[in-house]
């Protein structure tokens, strides 16, 4: 075959750095912006990123270059630098060490997109804990509860 393809999506989540809410109205939908600018730059043609103030999610199609440790580490690490340029309530922004990455068939595109889009009405009702352990059941993921937290 001359050609190689690859169409591989995820959703990622990670939260800040002990849940601080940190994404306030304020940044927010900057911080989204350039948390989907540096997915794309690194070679993820779609994406869609969303959240409340203290998590975010981000859909992304993998590009065929794309290693997903490499993505999340750039993503973290130049996003946090930007937030602490935001101004002086920003100087102290991390976001946790972990995080979680869960794979999305093509179907479920437009479903998650939505989901993510409604992520500041979601959390009125369910709190990221509880979200975060939904996720991780549904995907029969084996974990111990003081190591998630952390």
């Amino acid at each position: 075959m001359p050609q190689s393809f690859c169409q591989v999506y995820i959703h990622l989540i990670f939260s800040t750095k002990q849940r601080h809410r940190w994404l306030d109205d304020t940044i927010r939908s900057r911080v989204h912006a350039y948390l989907a600018t540096l997915a794309r730059d690194q070679g993820c043609p779609y994406v869609v990123v969303g959240g409340p103030d203290d998590h975010a999610h981000v859909l992304a199609d993998l590009g065929k270059s794309v290693l997903p440790v490499d993505l999340v580490g750039r993503l973290k690490q130049e996003s946090s630098k930007f937030v602490k340029t935001l101004g002086t309530d920003y100087v102290d922004f991390y976001w946790q060490t972990g995080y979680g990455m869960f794979s999305v068939g093509p179907t479920r595109v437009a479903a998650v997109k939505a989901y993510i889009e409604g992520q500041c009405e979601h959390h009125r009702r369910q709190s990221f804990r509880e979200e975060f352990r939904a996720f991780l059941d549904r995907y029969d993921i084996v974990y111990d509860e003081k190591y998630v937290w952390d």
